[in-house]
Formats: structure tokens, C-alpha cells, sequence
């Protein structure tokens, strides 16, 4: 019963891990893996309390201000730069989503067969209706239960032979050896602390607050601060968890069987789910292209929508999933625009592969100022009041903020 009550209080933080592993981001485990075997997984044990800093930092400022991560942003960084990062943030995630669509729409058609295209427009379509359409206290659930499809990842480690002895040792002991492993690091930490996760999370803690006529953001009803946090700890600390997990099996799985045979070279996440069919037969391959549609279907309205909270909240327009969409408009526009833009991506003569690259770079460019903003304004006591981070979570945060920076210029360098 215990068990089931923290279970209960899963949300935004479990949404946004799961949404991490999306297919472009499957499709950068599967290439470590691949590539390196299991000699970067070290990365996960990195990351993940880097990535829980930055969510935690996230997730509080939206519970305690009641606004989104952009508005807050603006009364801490010129009004220019804000606007330019949530342009940067727009286009990044419409590459992404476009990656995403193409991927779902790929790993469709081996499943059942059909045209990809087809598959990818109807997948769209179904994404931007149930946005549309479903109010955000039932669309909140669904993203939650669509999370359990990641187990597919975890189960995949159950059909393939996995020399766990030597996966310990690739968690604690940093290895960086063979070409493209630093350019194959920086792509990691670009999928797991990502722009639109910031945004997505503090926005989904304003949209928790508007569910409950007693719950107030915690500068006007301190008393519900206890509470709250440690809820929010839970969910965030479980849910980069998860992610981070997940993570690891697709690398440890790609890993134990292509890498072993010699299949290096994997492009997109639907590469990997064809080369496992003759190596770890047809339900490790059924497993994983289901995964990357379920994952799919969770990361595209992650991707749409914090990019539709960003441009409204530095707008001044109403931005919640809950308002029917002749009340939130420019909310409901922006979530279409992405998604159209991005499905025409699967349709251009653009390679996939690049589109993801680019979309990394900018990614790591826009990364760095908005951490440095969420990092001040999550310190700044006239936003924050008494619910300033802690010093170990500035520490964690101001340190993810300089991997961040370093991996950007890492991107440049090499």
C-alpha cells in the first residue's frame, strides 16, 4: 500500500525521464553501444545526478512561482536573449520531432509492413489530436502509463547473453578509446540534459498547481512547501532513474550483440532494431521497434509542447495542455507549427542523421545560457523567497551548467 501511494505521486518527473529516450536519443545509446561496447556507460553514472540537479532546480521553480521556466528566465537574462533561446529551443525540438515521427514511422513499417510515410503522417496526426483534444488531468495519465513501455528496453537484456562482470566495471571506470568516442560522449550528454526537459518539467508543476483549488505556488501558500518538495524529490530522483536505466540497457544491449558480432555501424534507432533480428531474433526485434514507437509517442508531445509553454510564457498568451484550444490558441498553434514542420523534416531530401546533428548543436548552444539562468534564478531569493536550492543542489547545478559548456565546446573542437 505504501509502495502504491509513491507511485501515486509519480508525474511530471517520471514523464520527463521517459521522454528523454526518445528515438533520436535510442538511436545515440545504440550507437554507443554499438560502437563502444560497453566502455562508455560510465556516462549514465555521470549524468545521472547532473541530470536530477538540473530537473529538481526545474521543477521547483515552477512549483514555487507558479510560472514556467521562460517567464522566470526573463527576469534574469536581457529580454533578447531569452527570445533567442526559445527561438533556438523551437527549432531544435522540431528537428527532434521530426527525427522522432520518421523513426516511429520506420520501426511501424518493418513491424506490420506498409508505407513509412503513411505511418509517420497517421502517427502526427494522432499526436496532435490527442494534444487538441484530451484535457492535461486525463493527458497527464496517459504519458504516465505510456512510460511503462520503456520496460521493453530492460526486457530486451533478458533474451541476449550479457557479461554483467564487465558491465559493472564500464559503470565506475571512464574509458574514452576509438575514433569518434568524444564526439559519441558529447552527443550523450546533449540527449540527456536537453533544453526542452527544463522547460517541459517547470511547466507541468504550474499545470499540477491549476489542478487542485487548495494547491498555490509555494511564495503564496508556504505551509504546502514540505509537502510538495519531497514529492517533487521522489518524482525526480525516480524519474531520471528511469531514464538513466533505460539508457543503459539499450547501450548494454546493442552492446552484448552487435558490437559482439561486428555491427558497428548504426545509423538511427531502426538500424539498430534490423540488425538485432538475425543476431537476437525476431522478439528482441519486435521488442525494440515497439519501443521506439511507444517512446515516440511519448517524447513528440514532450518535444511539441515545451516548445508551445516557452514561446506563450515569454509571450504573455495562456499555455496549458488543460484549456480547450479556442481558449490557448497561440498555446495550440505553436504545438501544430512543430509538429507540421516537423513531419515536412520526413519528407525533405534532409538525411535524418544530420538533421539530429544539428539539432545537438543547437541544442548544447541554447543548454548553456538557459542553465546559467534556471541556476540564478533558482538562487535568487526575491524569485524564490525561502525556497532557494539548497547548496548541493547549486553545487550539482553549476556543475552540469560547466559540463554543458565544455561539451559545447567539445562540439566546435572536434
Amino acid at each position: 500500500m505504501k509502495l502504491l501511494k509513491k507511485l501515486e505521486r509519480l508525474g511530471p518527473g517520471l514523464v520527463t525521464g521517459a521522454a528523454d529516450d526518445d528515438p533520436s536519443g535510442i538511436a545515440t545509446y545504440s550507437q554507443a553501444g554499438a560502437q563502444f561496447g560497453t566502455g562508455l556507460m560510465w556516462t549514465m553514472t555521470l549524468t545521472y545526478p547532473l541530470m536530477v540537479a538540473v530537473q529538481l532546480a526545474s521543477a521547483r521553480v515552477g512549483r514555487v512561482t507558479g510560472h514556467g521556466l521562460g517567464k522566470s528566465l526573463d527576469r534574469v537574462l536581457p529580454r533578447w536573449l531569452v527570445i533567442g533561446l526559445i527561438a533556438l529551443l523551437f527549432v531544435a525540438n522540431t528537428i527532434n520531432i521530426g527525427a522522432d515521427l520518421a523513426a516511429m514511422g520506420e520501426a511501424a513499417a518493418l513491424v506490420v509492413g506498409g508505407g513509412k510515410h503513411v505511418i509517420t503522417v497517421a502517427f502526427a496526426i494522432l499526436s496532435l489530436l490527442l494534444q487538441l483534444f484530451v484535457p492535461y488531468h486525463r493527458y497527464s495519465s496517459v504519458l504516465k502509463w505510456l512510460t511503462l513501455v520503456l520496460l521493453a528496453y530492460v526486457a530486451l537484456l533478458l533474451m541476449v547473453k550479457v557479461d554483467w562482470a564487465m558491465a559493472a566495471k564500464s559503470l565506475i571506470i571512464p574509458t574514452i578509446a576509438g575514433s569518434g568516442a568524444v564526439t559519441t560522449i558529447v552527443a550523450i550528454f546533449g540527449t540527456t540534459i536537453s533544453p526542452y526537459l527544463f522547460f517541459w518539467q517547470a511547466a507541468q508543476e504550474v499545470e499540477e498547481i491549476d489542478q487542485v483549488d487548495e494547491r498555490k505556488p509555494l511564495k503564496q501558500k508556504r505551509s504546502q512547501g514540505p509537502d510538495a518538495l519531497s514529492r517533487i524529490r521522489w518524482d525526480t530522483f525516480a524519474g531520471m532513474a528511469v531514464s538513466n536505466i533505460v539508457a543503459l540497457a539499450i547501450i548494454l544491449g546493442t552492446a552484448t550483440t552487435l558490437h559482439a558480432t561486428g555491427k558497428t555501424d548504426i545509423q538511427s534507432a531502426s538500424d539498430a532494431a534490423q540488425a538485432l533480428k538475425p543476431i537476437a531474433g525476431n522478439l528482441a526485434f519486435a521488442v525494440f521497434s515497439l519501443g521506439i514507437i511507444g517512446t515516440g509517442l511519448l517524447a513528440v508531445p514532450v518535444l511539441a509542447g515545451s516548445s508551445a509553454y516557452a514561446v506563450c510564457e515569454i509571450g504573455g498568451w495562456t499555455a496549458s495542455l488543460e484549456r480547450q484550444p479556442t481558449r490557448a490558441k497561440a498555446f495550440y498553434a505553436v504545438i501544430a507549427l512543430g509538429i507540421l514542420l516537423g513531419l515536412a523534416i520526413d519528407w525533405s531530401p534532409v538525411s535524418p542523421m544530420k538533421a539530429l546533428f544539428w539539432s545537438a548543436v543547437i541544442n548544447g548552444v541554447a543548454a548553456v545560457p538557459a542553465l546559467v539562468g534556471l541556476m540564478i534564478v533558482v538562487s535568487k531569493r526575491s524569485i524564490m523567497g525561502e525556497f532557494v536550492a539548497s547548496p548541493a543542489l547549486r553545487f550539482f547545478g553549476w556543475l552540469a551548467t560547466a559540463v554543458m559548456a565544455a561539451a559545447a565546446v567539445a562540439m566546435v573542437v572536434v
